[in-house]
């Protein structure tokens, strides 16, 4: 086990996808014995079932949770308010606060809990393989103890970067911890184009799943930029270069970068505590929406 966490409890107040992503992290890392975590979840089954398959300690009390050392907040930003109102003044144990909701600042949940050593993080989904990236940043008044324990507990699900502003946060929401659903919703693309085409389901899927893998592990052993990269394998007059032309002719970079910007004035609106607009339906509107 790791010694920077001898002797500590980390509770999880919600036991969600994310939450069990990061309870499995810590524990294949062997990061804290399963009798050091102790998770909240309004659904008795959920505890059973965290229970039942990683040994923790489950409760419905999020109070219960938050008599420990270390708390991690991961339920979502819509119950953040009541959670907090619950919990403010109630634990006086908990040293670190590490914070995974989109969108909620450090001072609204420092102020919320009565407590100033919050840390807040964006992960994405590829945690829950060891394979994500999380960005996070801290105030002064988290000292290097409580930093190292973030290293370590994030570091079980992947990568992690840290940033000096909390804006970035907002900006990782958009880029990183949403990105993983842009990159599913185009390889569902490619593999339904593949079916039109002909080919089976299964053979699209692997043909896809293999070439997106493939490209990231190209561009990371080459080290070279994207667009170099491309380049390679376009050549005048031949396939790639007329199926690149269609992409551009159809705002494929237009669309990306509207939807990061989208995403991004949605974490900042969660932040705020705006309610979320249902979102258009019209792309030519997402500008009057700046």
């Amino acid at each position: 086990m790791n010694e920077q966490f001898t002797g500590l409890n980390i509770g999880f107040i919600g036991g969600g996808v994310m939450g069990e992503a990061m309870i499995v992290g810590l524990l294949k890392q062997q990061t804290v014995a399963p009798t050091q975590i102790i998770a909240s979840d309004p659904l008795p089954e959920r505890g059973q079932f965290l229970q039942h398959t990683y040994g923790i300690r489950a409760t419905t009390s999020n109070l219960d949770a938050a008599q420990s050392e270390i708390l991690i907040l991961s339920v979502k930003p819509q119950v953040l308010d009541k959670v907090l109102h619950d919990l403010h003044g109630q634990s006086e144990s908990v040293r670190l606060v590490l914070s995974i909701l989109a969108g909620a600042t450090i001072a609204h949940i420092a102020e919320g809990l009565g407590n100033p050593h919050v840390v807040r993080a964006m992960p994405n989904t590829p945690a829950r393989i060891g394979e994500g990236i999380t960005v996070w940043t801290a105030p002064p008044e988290v000292g290097e103890t409580e930093r190292g324990q973030v290293r370590a507990i994030l570091g079980t699900l992947g990568q992690e970067v840290y940033v000096d502003n909390e804006d970035y946060l907002d900006m990782a929401t958009a880029l990183s911890g949403t990105g993983p659903a842009y990159v599913f919703m185009f390889m569902e693309a490619m593999i339904d184009a593949g079916v039109h085409l002909g080919f089976s389901r299964r053979i699209a899927e692997q043909l896809v799943t293999q070439t997106v893998r493939g490209s990231v592990a190209y561009l990371e052993a080459t080290k070279e930029h994207p667009a170099a990269l491309r380049n390679q394998v376009t050549s005048p007059g031949g396939t790639t270069a007329e199926a690149l032309y269609h992409l551009e002719r159809g705002g494929l970079r237009t669309v990306i970068a509207r939807a990061v910007w989208a995403a991004y004035q949605r974490s900042v609106a969660l932040g705020a505590g705006k309610k979320p607009k249902p979102p258009s339906r019209n792309p030519e509107q997402v500008d009057g929406d700046r």
